[in-house]
């Protein structure tokens, strides 16, 4: 099946080099942040140094999905900037990225992780075991959030 070939083809590392940061940061911005008509960035903000970058390709090396994983506390990671390539969702990419990053902060000592869903990624997480647990913001006035959290 194609299908079977895609999941064996992609690959999650973590972004180290510059070309690899690029790719990250130039689709973190065209995922989340164009369509807002926010200007492109390639560096990021002040935590990136201190956080965990996931940086999903497909079988041509192409940025597919990133996702950055924010340590608040030694107990609590947050999950930010998760984002998949429009075309590429619902084949359970979102998932796996979700699982390395889990897997990465578990590996920390992390006993929970939070992260502040878009109202249209609200099930999506449900369907990772996260948890509604209040209304969070309402992004640039427009995009509501709401706080999400899974126990380990």
């Amino acid at each position: 099946m194609i299908s079977d070939f895609f999941y064996f083809s992609m690959n999650i590392i973590e972004p180290k080099t510059e070309e690899e940061f690029e790719k990250y940061f130039f689709l973190r911005w065209e995922i989340l942040r164009k369509p807002w008509n926010h200007p492109y960035s390639p560096k990021g903000d002040d935590m990136e140094d201190q956080c965990i970058h996931a940086l999903m390709l497909d079988e041509n090396e192409e940025a597919i999905g990133v996702c950055r994983l924010q340590f608040n506390s030694a107990e609590e990671g947050q999950i930010r900037y998760m984002a998949v390539r429009e075309n590429q969702q619902g084949r359970g990419l979102g998932g796996k990225i979700i699982q390395f990053m889990e897997s990465k902060a578990i590996g920390k000592g992390a006993q929970y992780m939070i992260l502040n869903a878009r109202e249209n990624a609200v099930e999506f997480y449900k369907g990772q075991k996260y948890i509604v647990t209040e209304p969070s913001h309402l992004l640039w006035g427009a995009i509501p959030h709401f706080l999400m959290k899974k126990i380990f």
